[in-house]
């Protein structure tokens, strides 16, 4: 069978590290494609739809959009820049053909950057490399752009891959030039380069309607919806097709209503084409990966392949003194249904039930994509409990091994040597030093993940606020040995009340307090961080005695330090194996995981372990 081109339709993913400007540049685009009317009001970074997007200027979610230049149809992939979400990395990717892959003119390609860009030269996608940032002080694009080539050569790019168009823009003002030294007043450069250098959606003639599912969404109105790109033929509405799940199984369905992107939102059509990205409503039984088609000809497509987890954490119900006072759902059975649904929705988690049968395992690519998922529940309405993150080993030939990262660290050349020594502690390996430029120096190490678990807010206080430290999946190596994942202890409240400055105080000599005068505390909640290794039980709720004798310095006001707010991401890096973040819309507590001091007693006497 012959080939057919549908030279009306471009599909383009924009490939970036987090902070290189992809969704500002993609917010230019939009306004200059004529999406919007001249004097319409249009918020920044519309593509960060999310809150949490929006609070952290980075994304998660791979979204959708579409834009039309000059008479073709560019369907725009934003796919997320941190590696702990490389699941809807991988199913953007399998929508497009081509990529535009965007740099700091100063940074240069970061970890992430590498990650993202081996997935989409292993798919075989064109490149455009844009060369972002370029009015800063400290930009060296024609060094940068070195960077790219070599980094593509080690990624084992193909000729045709390497031989890419390059253009250099200054994303937040909208221009794109073809060399440093130029000048320009808009993105039509770019545009055109798209138009002209990505190829068009290819499909087979003769064959039967064939779509992958690629994402999943949700409407009130229209219930589930299938997103994906087709790949052979055409659908109409209301046609009679079939969904072939893993395995093989086939559930017939029937289209209620047939969408296609455009602009930010969708429009509805009576029917698609090879090429174009469609979403199908009316849709109940389908998951990422299966395949839509016809009920004459059904041809399963290759499934889109993801990475395994290397990362898990326990989920469980708030059994805390607190427990149901701020939360709408507080029920396991709620927990669950919540997490089997993010699993439907994200193809690099999976969820299952813990062997106690006490709470749920989730597993994922990250200690960042954990925390994503507890914040949004949290924000649902959940209460929950949250045990440490802990990596997935595995065994080949007998041999322990574990996940490892490449980690790249830019700091000030002061601060390079207690990095360095913390990490060769924590079992990573150097294997790199680049001097540059401004007394700053760049600083690539092989990492066991286990050893990032945690470190990252003690690398902002190591190196006062002035580091970057980025990280990417490399692979599974061998076991490297233990080492101790905290050098602190717990100050551990002893009973339950309200927290007394006079008793907090006091305990301030023993180290760092995470509870104020008023606070409500329990026995057994963890109130501080201990200056030595062991955990100390304390009484943050004790009174000062009142007695009828005079005493110097009777009235003196007690002043305490204040204490850094608690964000969920500092407590799940904090604990231990045998300790809990409470989580709860209104507030976020750690915990023993045994509550009662003389029951943890006793068991450490057993030698029992007990972790969340």
């Amino acid at each position: 069978m012959g080939k057919i081109c549908n030279s009306s339709i471009r599909n383009i993913a924009i490939i970036a590290h987090v902070d290189h400007g992809k969704t500002t540049l993609v917010d230019q685009i939009f306004k200059q494609s004529g999406l919007f009317r001249k004097d319409q009001e249009v918020d920044e970074r519309i593509m960060d739809s999310m809150d949490l997007e929006r609070e952290r200027g980075i994304t998660i979610a791979a979204k959708n959009c579409a834009i039309k230049w000059g008479g073709i149809k560019i369907n725009i992939i934003d796919t997320p820049g941190h590696a702990d979400f490389g699941g809807e990395v991988e199913r953007a990717l399998s929508m497009a053909d081509g990529a535009l892959l965007l740099v700091d003119a100063s940074e240069g390609p970061l970890p992430q950057t590498r990650f993202v860009l081996d997935k989409a030269l292993k798919l075989g996608l064109s490149i455009i490399v844009v060369i972002n940032k370029i009015d800063r002080q400290d930009a060296r694009p024609l060094e940068v752009l070195d960077e790219i080539y070599s980094l593509l050569i080690d990624l084992g790019a193909t000729e045709e891959q390497l031989d890419f168009p390059v253009v250099y823009a200054v994303g937040r003002d909208g221009t794109v030039v073809k060399n440093p030294d130029e000048k320009s007043e808009n993105l039509n450069l770019l545009m055109d380069m798209i138009v002209e250098t990505i190829p068009s959606p290819v499909s087979t003639q003769g064959k039967p309607f064939q779509m992958l599912v690629s994402d999943l969404s949700y409407s009130n109105y229209l219930g589930r919806l299938a997103v994906g790109r087709i790949v052979n033929g055409s659908a109409f509405s209301s046609e009679e097709l079939v969904c072939i799940k893993d395995g093989g199984k086939l559930v017939p369905l029937k289209v209620s209503k047939l969408q296609v992107y455009d602009g930010l939102g969708l429009r509805e059509t009576k029917a698609v084409e090879a090429g174009d990205i469609a979403v199908l409503s009316g849709i109940e039984n389908v998951n990422i990966g299966d395949t839509i088609c016809t009920r004459d000809a059904p041809e399963a497509l290759p499934r889109i392949l993801v990475d395994e987890p290397t990362v898990f954490m326990r989920f469980s119900r708030n059994t805390s003194p607190f427990a149901g006072k701020d939360g709408k759902y507080v029920q396991p059975s709620k927990i669950w249904a919540r997490l089997v649904k993010e699993s439907l929705l994200n193809v690099s988690i999976r969820v299952e039930e813990a062997e106690d049968k006490e709470g749920f395992i989730v597993k994922g690519r990250g200690e960042f994509q954990m925390a994503i998922i507890v914040e949004t529940m949290r924000r649902e309405g959940f209460e929950l409990c949250v045990g440490r993150p802990k990596v997935i080993y595995r065994y080949k030939n007998g041999k322990k091994q574990e996940p490892v990262e490449d980690v790249i660290i830019d700091c000030e050349n002061t601060y390079s040597g207690v990095v360095t020594e913390k990490i060769l502690k924590r079992k990573g390996l150097l294997s790199g030093i680049e001097h540059t430029g401004n007394g700053r120096i760049r600083l690539t190490f092989s990492v066991p993940s286990r050893s990032l678990i945690g470190y990252r807010d003690e690398f902002l206080t190591d190196t006062r606020g002035t580091g970057t430290i980025n990280s990417s999946f490399k692979g599974y190596e061998n076991f490297r040995g233990e080492f101790p994942s905290r050098f602190t202890g717990s100050l551990v409240s002893d009973r339950s009340g309200t927290a007394v400055a006079y008793a907090l105080s006091n305990l301030e000599a023993r180290g760092k307090l995470f509870v104020k005068p008023g606070d409500a505390v329990y026995e057994g909640m963890i109130a501080g961080e201990h200056n030595r290794e062991n955990d100390l039980n304390v009484n943050p709720c004790k009174p000062k005695k009142l007695s009828n004798m005079r005493a110097a310095g009777k009235d003196d006001a007690v002043t305490l330090t204040p204490i850094v707010p608690l964000t969920l991401e500092r407590a799940i890096q904090f604990i231990r194996d045998d300790e809990l973040v409470e989580v709860t819309p209104k507030i976020i507590r750690m915990r023993k995981t045994i509550l009662q001091a003389q029951k943890r007693k006793l068991d450490g006497r057993r030698g029992l372990s007990v972790t969340g």
